[in-house]
């Protein structure tokens, strides 16, 4: 296999375990207000990601990294076409951090109120702005023949853009809803299993849909396939959560968002930005990829420091994985 190829199979696994891990926190922050009615409730909430949310962003730092070193050109054309949605989406998530970390610091429930709607915003902020970005990448945007966005913002906001806007949403506030009745008890749990029921039908018309007007743009038999195992994960999700099983039901839309996902590369792969101007101005991975010495180089330093990352993250989820109950 090429580098080129095992690099762009990289990159796709990075950002699905960004979109597994990042999405159920962004559904608990997006959910604060709902579930949590005080703010022992709220702080019970908060804490079930308290110890992960930073680190479910390194999975972010590392695809941006990957992206940038790895494919320099399809990093430069991404942020010089999505330049504002991303500056707004990294806006979003330091105003989130930020609020996750300093809520505590005054016992004023005014204080803590206000974090609270900046955590709702950069939760939901965020999760729109990612499933407008990667549908954008699989309907294709206006490239020239030196594959620099000549498009307007404007272009990016299109029917199928906001149809994985909102379905991003959808999705990871139900995997957020599974993940508080998994990691909490009593009343919380029970609000959030409830909430994750009702909301996990609309969710799965809304990602069927996508998914199926993702494969109709750009899919062949093999991208199909892992996108119907995506569906097929996430209603077995909410069917083990009707019966109050929380930990498969959480197994059920983590593997759907990952499917999903990875369906969304394979339909893509091997062009990483497709122009809606001109076939001939589309990017493939071999154009956008770095020198083969640089992607040597690459694949020896992931080799020897994934695993470690894997294996630090993989620690902390065991440490902090007993339920939170409201205090």
């Amino acid at each position: 296999m090429e580098l080129t190829t095992v690099w762009f199979l990289v990159i796709a696994g990075l950002w699905t375990g960004y979109f597994v891990l990042e999405g159920f926190d962004f559904g608990v922050g997006a959910l604060l207000r709902v579930i949590g009615r005080d703010e022992p409730e709220r702080r019970a909430a908060i804490t079930t990601i308290g110890p992960v949310w930073d680190g479910n962003e390194v999975w972010l730092v590392m695809a941006g990294a990957a992206t940038f070193a790895a494919f320099p050109e399809w990093y430069a054309t991404l942020f010089s076409g999505f330049y504002l949605p991303l500056f707004a989406i990294l806006v979003a998530l330091i105003l989130r951090g930020v609020a996750l970390e300093y809520r505590g610091k005054r016992a004023d429930l005014e204080w803590r109120g206000r974090m609270d709607t900046l955590i709702t915003i950069g939760s939901v902020v965020p999760a729109l702005l990612w499933g407008i970005t990667f549908a954008n990448l699989v309907r294709g945007v206006p490239l020239d023949n030196s594959h620099e966005f000549i498009g307007s913002l404007g272009d990016l906001f299109g029917p199928f853009a906001l149809l994985g806007g909102v379905t991003f949403v959808a999705v990871f506030v139900t995997h957020g809803a599974i993940f508080l009745a998994l990691r909490t008890d009593g009343v919380l749990r029970e609000r959030a299993n409830r909430l994750a029921a009702r909301l996990g039908v609309v969710t799965a018309v809304l990602a069927v849909a996508f998914l199926w007007w993702a494969q109709a743009l750009r899919g062949d038999t093999g991208s199909a396939i892992v996108a119907a195992a995506a569906a097929l994960a996430f209603v077995g999700g909410l069917v083990a959560n009707r019966f109050g099983r929380e930990g498969w039901a959480f197994t059920g839309t983590a593997v759907a968002t990952g499917l999903a996902v990875v369906s969304l590369f394979a339909a893509l792969f091997p062009v990483v930005i497709p122009s809606t101007l001109d076939p001939q101005s589309t990017l493939t991975a071999v154009e956008a990829a770095s020198t083969a010495y640089t992607l040597k180089i690459l694949t020896i330093i992931a080799a020897i420091f994934t695993p470690l990352v894997l294996l630090y993250q993989g620690w902390t989820y065991w440490v902090f994985r007993k339920r939170v109950v409201v205090a």
